[in-house]
């Protein structure tokens, strides 16, 4: 059995250190709170270990955006997957859910919907976005518009405005919630063909 970490094994696991760490303390104290000095600290690591795989704080939290983004997006497919064989509208309205859950995190919410727009701007958003969320809700679509159960729309721009929709409840607070889903629900369903 092998006893030591290949030199690729232990970029991965510095890469991996840092990526929790700036996490946490973006999700705790924002983008702009948070320096590269106390993230080398919170990962274990030195600075020169964290400029080695990062050019930049950006270019670290916009990894921790990415994976973000992944997670949040396992969690739909998780979702939608959990039904018992659904109807096109509810996998659609189950994504905007499951999103929504995902989303309950504070720090989450800080580093997607607030500090992620203000920092990385809107076209990195859109790529980092188009790669795991957007791609997911333009299918869900297709596959409801494919079966009849909504209207035949653009389906790009409709993507766009449901994810829009969905982030705005996301910010909302706690206790409006409920009301949110039920507008959300209420949308969707007005879809119908």
């Amino acid at each position: 059995m092998r006893a030591t970490k290949t030199q690729a094994e232990r970029r991965e696991q510095t890469r991996r250190a840092l990526i929790a760490a700036a996490r946490r303390l973006f999700a705790d104290k924002g983008f702009a709170g948070t320096s590269t000095p106390e993230i080398a600290v919170a990962a274990g690591v030195t600075r020169g270990a964290l400029y080695h795989h990062f050019a930049d704080k950006a270019a670290l939290f916009a990894a921790v955006v990415a994976e973000e983004h992944l997670l949040i997006a396992m969690a739909v497919n998780a979702a939608a997957a959990g039904e018992d064989e659904p109807g096109p509208i509810k996998v659609v309205l189950g994504g905007c859910y499951a999103f929504l859950d995902a989303m309950a995190d504070p720090g989450r919410r800080r580093i997607m919907l607030v500090d992620a727009p203000a920092v990385l701007g809107p076209e990195a958003m859109a790529a980092i976005a188009g790669t795991h969320g957007l791609s997911a809700m333009v299918h869900r679509l297709d596959d409801a518009m494919e079966a009849g159960a909504i209207r035949r729309l653009p389906i790009e721009p409709l993507a766009q405005l449901l994810s829009a929709m969905v982030d705005r409840a996301a910010m909302a607070p706690e206790a409006e919630q409920a009301d949110y889903r039920k507008a959300i629900k209420a949308l969707v369903r007005g879809l119908k063909t």
